[in-house]
């Protein structure tokens, strides 16, 4: 299957029907990145990244603006043109003047979402200033449990990473910061971050920071660890009372269950390999292809069927349905 730059549009609660851009081309492996996170759903990763300088298949200005030009026009109802994939986004030291070339040929909005591992950098920071949002990932406010869940590779600083989201949301005053909080449970004693002291940590994390929106999320996904499950509901609207509390519900969202239902007004070159694209970035329910791509249920069950048959994917089954995702 042939991957490409431009992904095709994502549903979802935060941005609407997003068209996904990658800043790194994928070749020969799922993903590539800085870290390993246990929640992450592509799976495991089998190479970290150790810095930007060391990334093989950045996107440069050129690729992505041709791209952008052949397929924006096959869709009519985009939000956003967001930065995301298979690989953190931010290890392309090109990624500002990318987005200073996509904003000369389209006027849509453009998001960054980010890991938060690079922030610490100035280059990367001014990167990231040229979008019209960032939506960074701050897991907790305590180093152990953030490396826990987020094993990354050596050299990655959480001191860094605070530090440089404070500064990215003093400085960047035309860029709105939003921070992604992703909760989890496990069914073992692995370190998570849904417990009281977790959450007091991050809260006290992310008044330092002054974000102008948090986004507070759990597992839905198969994660990469099996150990890895949703925080349950009941301790949901706990942590959404505290957050509520201490932040005011105009900053605070938080993304339940579910997906909107409208669909693309996409036009369509060929199915199956915008199917395993979006698979290959995001693994998804048949509803969710549905929504997304606007295709179809007979068309769509043709072409999973034969793309399981090919192996070229697999289905998972978790509490939230049956995912299809890249073999």
């Amino acid at each position: 299957m042939r991957s490409r730059i431009i992904y095709g549009p994502i549903l979802s609660k935060r941005l609407g029907r997003s068209l996904g851009v990658d800043a790194i081309k994928v070749a020969g492996r799922k993903k590539n990145c800085n870290f390993d996170c246990v929640y992450c759903q592509l799976g495991s990763v089998d190479y970290r990244v150790n810095a930007p300088e060391t990334v093989e298949g950045a996107v440069t200005v050129d690729e992505v603006v041709e791209s952008l030009r052949q397929y924006h026009r096959n869709i009519d109802d985009l939000d956003y043109i967001t930065f995301s994939g298979t690989c953190e986004p931010t290890l392309n030291l090109g990624l500002g003047e990318i987005i200073r070339g996509v904003r000369e040929i389209s006027d849509k909005p453009i998001c960054v979402i980010t890991n938060s591992s690079l922030m610490g950098r100035a280059d990367v920071r001014s990167n990231l200033a040229e979008a019209d949002l960032v939506v960074a990932t701050l897991v907790s406010g305590n180093e152990d449990t953030f490396r826990a869940i987020h094993r990354p590779v050596d050299g990655v600083s959480f001191e860094d990473i605070v530090k440089g989201l404070q500064m990215f949301s003093s400085e960047a005053k035309k860029t709105k910061l939003s921070i992604e909080v992703m909760l989890m449970d496990s069914t073992n004693d692995y370190p998570v971050n849904c417990t009281e002291q977790e959450i007091k940590g991050l809260v006290d994390v992310l008044k330092t920071i002054d974000p102008d929106e948090i986004e507070i999320l759990t597992v839905s996904r198969p994660p990469a660890e099996d150990f890895i499950v949703p925080v349950a509901d009941p301790r949901l609207k706990e942590i959404a009372h505290i957050f509520d509390e201490e932040f005011g519900r105009d900053r605070v969202r938080f993304v339940l269950k579910g997906l909107k239902k409208d669909r693309s007004k996409m036009k369509h070159e060929n199915v199956e390999e915008e199917v395993y694209d979006l698979i290959l970035r995001r693994p998804c329910t048949f509803d969710q292809i549905c929504a997304s791509l606007g295709i179809e249920s007979a068309e769509l069950q043709s072409v999973i069927g034969k793309l399981l048959s090919l192996k070229s994917i697999i289905c998972v089954a978790s509490d939230n349905g049956n995912y299809y995702k890249v073999a």
